[in-house]
């Protein structure tokens, strides 16, 4: 009886240690190229390219551009989120020819505005 329940804990072991083992693709795209981060007291995202030309839209739901700008060569620029009205919006990066798209959500928290980016 012991040996066939240790017997059987070191199958299952052995399997979980196989699965676990696998590595996931790892996407070369934005790890490298776009950095976001958020800005002191959490008022909106700062947003860094290695890229010597990238481009960031900030885009409302229902796709009408709010803001467009050009990040030249390996800089980091912040977008203050809490003065938007609340709602759903888009802010996209396209860097050496790769985008990336974050959707952000913003909405009140008590009397705090605060804002959600969603992965």
């Amino acid at each position: 009886m012991k040996a066939s329940i240790k017997l059987t804990a070191l199958f299952l072991l052995a399997t979980t240690s196989l699965f676990a083992a696998v590595p996931a693709k790892a996407l070369k795209t934005d790890a490298t190229a776009v950095t976001f981060s958020t800005l002191a007291a959490n008022k909106g995202i700062a947003v860094k390219a290695a890229d010597a030309k990238s481009i960031v839209i900030i885009y409302d739901q229902y796709k009408n551009v709010l803001r467009k700008d050009v990040l030249a060569g390996n800089t980091s620029r912040g977008y203050i989120l809490n003065t938007l009205e609340n709602g759903d919006y888009t802010m996209e990066v396209t860097s050496n020819k790769q985008t990336v798209k974050k959707n952000i959500h913003v909405y009140d928290e008590g009397k705090t505005k605060t804002f959600i980016v969603q992965e």
